[in-house]
Formats: C-alpha cells, sequence, structure tokens
C-alpha cells in the first residue's frame, strides 16, 4: 500500500513539472506514426504507460548497450517503478551507479511507510534536514532494539522524535509493524496493559465470523502458550470488542460477552485437539456440540455446528 502511494505522488509531481523526456513517443504521439512503418507496429503495440518500448529497444541497439537498459535512459516514472521494487539494501547497492534516482526521497518514503505503516513522524511537519532514507536506517535500527529489548526500542522511537509518548501512538504502530518478534511483543503488551486496551480497539470485526476474528486477533496479538491469566485476558478483551463491532448480530444470535468468551475457550480447545498430532480421539461434531451448549445453552445447535466445521476445514484459531 504503501509503495503505491509513493507511486500516485510520484507520477502527480512529474505531471506538475511537466515532464517531457527525449528519446521516447508519449501515447499521442504513438498515435500519429505513419502508416509505411507496419512492420514495426507489433513491436509499438507492446507500448504502455506513454511509453515506446520498441523506440527504447532501438537506442539501445544503436548505442550498442549490453544488459539490462541503462535506468538513466529511461523516462524517470518508469525509472521510479522500477526501483521501487527493491528492498533497503538493494536500494542502497542501486544508488552506487543511479546516485540521484535511487536516492530520492518519495522511493525511501515507500520503503518506511510499507514495511512500519504507522508513526507519529508522519503526520508532523519534517524538520530542517529530515530525510526519509535516514528514518528508514532509525527504524531499522528501532525494530532490532525492540527486538531484543522491547523497553528500550520504544524509547528509541521516542527520542527520535519517531513516535510520541502516548499508548494510542504505540498501540499504532504496533498493529501496523510487521518488523517486531512476536515473543518480545508479547512480554511487552502483557507489562503495559494500556497499550494493549488501544491495540484491542483498533481491530474492527464487523461481520466477520467469530472464528475468522479470532485468527485475526492472534495474528496481531500473539496468545501465550500456555493458559494464564494473559490468555483469559486477551479472550475477555476480545469477546468485549466483538461485541462491539456486531451489535446486532449478538441481539439476534442472543449473545452476550460472557456466552462469546465462552465459545472462543471451546474453539481453542477444539483447534488444539483437532490439530495436535498427540490426540488420537478427536472430538466430534456432537461432542463439541453438546459439551459447548452445556456451557452456553442460548446458542442454536446450528451455529455451534458451523464453529466446528470452520475450525476443522481451515484449523487452528491461535496458530
Amino acid at each position: 500500500m504503501g509503495q503505491g502511494l509513493w507511486r500516485i505522488a510520484r507520477n502527480q509531481q512529474l505531471q506538475q513539472q511537466g515532464y517531457s523526456g527525449q528519446g521516447y513517443l508519449t501515447r499521442e504521439q504513438g498515435r500519429r506514426i505513419p502508416a509505411n512503418n507496419v512492420s514495426n507496429t507489433s513491436h509499438r503495440k507492446q507500448a504502455q504507460g506513454g511509453i515506446d518500448i520498441y523506440h527504447l529497444l532501438k537506442t539501445r541497439k544503436s548505442k550498442e548497450q549490453e544488459g539490462f537498459i541503462n535506468l538513466e535512459m529511461l523516462p524517470p516514472e518508469l525509472s521510479f517503478t522500477i526501483l521501487s521494487y527493491l528492498n533497503a539494501t538493494d536500494l542502497c547497492l542501486a544508488s552506487c551507479v543511479w546516485q540521484d534516482l535511487a536516492n530520492d526521497e518519495l522511493l525511501w518514503q515507500g520503503l518506511c511507510k510499507s514495511t512500519w505503516g504507522h508513526c507519529s513522524i508522519y503526520n508532523k511537519n519534517p524538520p530542517l534536514g529530515f530525510s526519509f532514507r535516514k528514518l528508514y536506517m532509525q527504524l531499522d535500527e528501532g525494530s532490532l532494539t525492540f527486538n531484543a529489548n522491547p523497553d528500550e526500542g520504544v524509547n528509541y522511537f521516542m527520542s527520535k522524535g519517531i513516535l510520541d509518548d502516548s499508548p494510542k501512538e504505540i498501540a499504532k504502530f504496533i498493529f501496523c509493524t510487521r518488523t517486531l518478534n512476536w515473543k518480545k511483543l508479547r512480554i511487552y503488551l502483557d507489562e503495559r496493559r494500556d497499550v494493549l486496551d488501544d491495540l484491542v480497539t483498533l481491530h474492527n470485526f464487523r461481520n466477520q465470523f467469530l472464528p475468522n476474528a479470532l485468527r485475526e486477533f492472534f495474528r496481531h496479538i500473539h496468545a501465550p502458550e500456555e493458559r494464564g491469566e494473559y490468555l483469559e485476558t486477551l479472550i475477555t478483551k476480545f469477546s468485549h470488542r466483538f461485541c462491539a463491532c456486531n451489535p446486532d448480530l449478538m441481539r439476534e444470535l442472543g449473545l452476550s460477552p460472557d456466552a462469546v468468551y465462552v465459545l472462543c475457550y471451546s474453539l481453542i480447545l477444539l483447534s488444539i485437539d483437532l490439530t495436535s498430532p498427540h490426540v488420537k480421539n478427536k472430538m466430534s461434531k456432537r461432542e463439541f456440540i453438546r459439551n459447548t451448549r452445556r456451557a452456553a445453552q442460548n446458542i442454536s445447535e446450528d451455529f455451534v455446528g458451523h464453529l466446528y466445521d470452520n475450525i476443522y476445514l481451515i484449523g487452528h484459531v491461535a496458530a
């Protein structure tokens, strides 16, 4: 998503600058190709995005170049699109050859926002001398620090002005970041319940089937390996959030946060039973329905049966 945003911004920037490069044809020019160039028509039909590929290949051949086309010969929007598919390491290497292109701020902005979707600094006026390339290095350093010591990592982000000292801002950062070690993150959230509360509210479970919503929840907030107070806290917070996102469904099914809590525990136990190789006698659908309705009598048999089918076909809710 971050890369898509910077591409739109780059195209708008180039249009505003009124760029008219030499050595390639626009779409309007392509429509006025003389009819006697019939032999080249099949090649020219491959032109996309306002670029005459045939002309580029002809230019390359005339200069007797070998290997890949020099990016500086291409229109800038095409060069930036090619470079946008590189990771930070490859982009740094590319800057050794194409320094002006590979050091473009929009490229590094796209890398930052595609890896760390939210930072407080994104919504502030950049300070003097601000660089997204430097920000990427700081974000990477902070993530490595977090994966070694979460408290030190968060303090690093705050010291650099990347994050504000606010539970909501920290929660948004965690929610939009996939480079944090989930074991360290679990320890941090267990200690920072204020951040955990805000992180739960960022989830939207509207119109989601209960097992699928639980899977999404545990993808962001990993479940502990053993039962205990932290797991109970997670399920309790999830149950209330799920009910808040689906008030009409809760009234229709006659479910309360306590009933959803019971169902979540039942789904976790069923997931372990069906997926563990150590369990020889798997729980049947009839047994699951009977056991679940004992704990939550107002739940319909059909609804509980659909829950069983979901786990049986898709797998563990907390894998």
